[in-house]
């Protein structure tokens, strides 16, 4: 079996480097590269990535040993049929370790090609680390890494307007590009930069929030052996994907021409404001996890396909979906109605195995964000409660009872939380006012909405009845 590098891959084109890619992870090479690539092909967008190395324990020299060569597998259902797709991604041309050679990645900077920068640096990424003390060393996080790089632009062009870049985030958390580029004015202004710097920051660069939406397991261990034996390449970095991916930019119409996704139709949507949809996701897809979870669990059930493939509980989230958040959403039905239905085959997805158990880590607070807002909107609109999100209300007390039909339930979540949870629970009473009341957990005092605590009391008393009956 061949190794895969520029050696047994024939007529690799050469591409200038147009992007600075922060991040060499699986998200980033089955989502971002595999985008870029699509673009090369098919597109006059010629543009290279140079990975850097986010962390000093990374796989820059994996990628560097293969020259930036791997295949995406996705795997999956699309538009209810079977997808198994492998494609060799050429789109990464090199990386770099700031680690190992800080110099050569602060002259990433004077590359005439470059145009973008994006990332993934995981939630916790974007944040300000006032233990770097300045630019003469590497910064330890990314956005002082960032502000670093940035900083050598601005000197080497000597503050060129032309010069700024368009910065394009990826990390899982809310106003993405917003915050990154606060982060790097809040380091401008710590390492003592020049005020003309920030000015450039703030004039000539364009930073722009996102929202990403792909599952990727990643490295196929379990299958590796037969996927290298039908690529016929030693491929270490294999990153296995589902079809379904979207990715929605907020940025004007220089980003949208810069970065031509719409040139293949691909599924990248280039919007004034991300808010709606960023609703959309928390809502639908996430919410409709969490609004299932505890429910199905208590009826047997142990993965979210189980959950697809059985009648009762797959007409349960559909009502959930279809007749009690999507009514309380503002964008057009056509697309949340598309939307969702992408939602149930991506759950149905028979080459994922997500466990239940999984997806009620720190549940409390998820249903606080992602399921509660439907709630207290559908009782705006419609001046009554849902009753199937109020019949998933009640299941998550009753999971977090800990115990269902003599059985031991794997409780995860904050020792704060769990302790209120238990002293909530006597035996088989619930004390719905002293937990529906607590504003840390709701953010509101629930006890003040009339008929919720008496709707959600009686929904746990018919789930406890339901114990009682013989398995």
């Amino acid at each position: 079996m061949n190794p895969l590098n520029n050696n047994t891959v024939k007529n690799r084109k050469k591409l200038p480097v147009k992007v600075l890619q922060f991040g060499e992870g699986n998200f980033l090479r089955a989502f971002v590269d595999w985008i870029i690539d699509k673009l090369n092909e098919e597109t006059d967008f010629n543009g290279g990535i140079c990975v850097v190395q986010p962390i000093k324990e990374g796989m820059v020299k994996m990628l560097n040993d293969q020259d930036g060569l791997y295949h995406v597998w996705l795997n999956g259902i699309s538009h209810g049929k079977k997808v198994n797709e492998k494609r060799l991604i050429t789109s990464i041309v090199n990386g770099i370790n700031p680690y190992d050679d800080y110099k050569a990645f602060l002259k990433l900077a004077e590359n005439d090609d470059l145009r973008f920068i994006f990332s993934n640096t995981t939630e916790s990424g974007i944040v300000f680390e006032s233990s770097d003390k300045s630019i003469d060393q590497l910064p330890a996080g990314f956005p002082g890494k960032l502000t670093a790089l940035l900083y050598h632009r601005f000197e080497h062009y000597k503050g060129a307007a032309d010069k700024g870049l368009i910065i394009i985030p990826c990390e899982l958390i809310d106003k993405n590009g917003t915050n990154l580029k606060a982060a790097i004015l809040q380091y401008a202004k710590h390492f003592q930069l020049p005020e003309e710097f920030a000015q450039w920051i703030d004039n000539s660069n364009y930073f722009c929030n996102t929202l990403v939406d792909r599952i990727v397991p990643g490295y196929p261990r379990e299958s590796i052996l037969q996927v290298q034996q039908e690529l016929q390449y030693e491929d270490k970095l294999v990153v296995k994907a589902e079809p379904f991916y979207l990715w929605v930019i907020e940025g004007d119409e220089r980003v949208k021409e810069e970065f031509p996704t719409e040139k293949l139709g691909l599924q990248v949507k280039f919007v004034k404001d991300i808010t709606p949809y960023r609703t959309r996701k928390v809502r639908i897809l996430n919410g409709a996890h969490t609004s299932i979870v505890h429910r199905a669990y208590l009826e047997g059930l142990r993965t979210v396909e189980a959950v697809i493939n059985d009648q009762k509980m797959n007409s349960f989230l559909e009502r959930i979906i279809f007749k009690e958040i999507i009514p309380t959403l503002d964008l057009p039905e056509s697309e949340l109605v598309e939307f969702a239905n992408d939602v149930l085959e991506r759950f149905n997805n028979p080459f994922i195995r997500h466990e239940l158990i999984s997806i009620t880590l720190n549940s409390i607070s998820k249903f606080k964000v992602r399921v509660l807002p439907s709630i207290l909107e559908y009782r705006n609109r419609f001046n009554k409660w849902p009753e199937s999100l109020l019949q998933s209300f009640a299941a998550l007390f009753v999971f977090y009872r800990g115990e269902w039909k003599g059985e031991k339930i794997q409780l995860n979540d904050s020792a704060e939380v769990l302790a209120l949870l238990k002293n909530a629970w006597n035996g088989d009473k619930f004390d719905a006012n002293g937990i529906l009341s607590n504003t840390n957990l709701w953010g509101q005092d629930l006890t003040q909405l009339e008929g919720l605590k008496e709707q959600v009391q009686m929904n746990i008393n018919q789930l406890l009845e339901k114990e009682k009956e013989k398995a």
